[in-house]
């Protein structure tokens, strides 16, 4: 199976160790990788951007809205801001300025659609609820399970046989190098940088997967 299905593949099991650290090494990407990696239709990134990375977003807006008598499936939501986001050839994502987070304007391009989508809707504009929570409001506490999983990265990137690309995820991952800075240090283009991270993560995932069926004697 190529790197791409055994991404998706992985991603249907509960949360472990290896889930954490790939929302991690999602959070290296900068914008204009995520944005090109969502048009792009990469599986892994759209699963985790949608499913994992955005899901604090997307719940605070679905408990924003019940107060104004509309009540949001989170696979809703999913679907209505990716059709939004993706139409007409990824139009609206397009449509991104890089004046601010994506994330920030992700918020704010779902909540004006999710509005516009609803009935009859009751704006509080008395709420004290800011527009764009900080992301150690959204994020629930990791840190024993990062704990845990940076050990289980460090056991897995041994068992990589390209240690380029283990290397690749070790300093993106464990030791906080920003991606321009790691792209001049490999003396590699931005995009060139993405494009090893793909394979280094296809490489990573299908390492942990025979790891997996080993421990449990599959």
């Amino acid at each position: 199976m190529g790197g791409k299905g055994v991404v998706c593949q992985f991603l249907v099991f509960p949360l472990c160790s290896f889930q954490i650290i790939c929302r991690i090494f999602a959070r290296t990407m900068n914008d204009r990788e995520l944005v090109e990696a969502l048009l792009n239709k990469d599986p892994f990134v759209t699963k985790l951007f949608y499913y994992r990375n955005c899901r604090p977003l997307f719940l605070s807006l679905i408990h924003r809205l019940e107060r104004n008598g509309r009540v949001w499936e989170y696979d809703e939501v999913v679907s209505e801001i990716y059709a939004l986001l993706m139409e007409d050839d990824g139009r609206r994502l397009r449509s991104f300025g890089f004046e601010c987070s994506f994330y920030q304007w992700v918020k704010v391009v779902a909540l004006r659609h999710l509005l516009a989508n609803m009935d009859k809707v009751v704006i509080d504009s008395e709420s004290q609820e800011p527009l764009y929570e900080r992301e150690s409001e959204q994020s629930v506490d990791e840190s024993a399970e990062l704990s845990t999983a940076r050990a289980d990265l460090e056991r897995l990137l041994e068992l990589m046989p390209n240690q380029r690309y283990a290397s690749v995820i070790r300093k993106l991952t464990l030791e906080g190098y920003e991606s321009e800075e790691l792209a001049q240090e490999m003396d590699v283009k931005i995009s060139n940088l993405y494009n090893i991270k793909k394979r280094a993560m296809a490489q990573l995932t299908e390492v942990a997967l025979f790891d997996k069926k080993k421990y449990n004697g599959y």
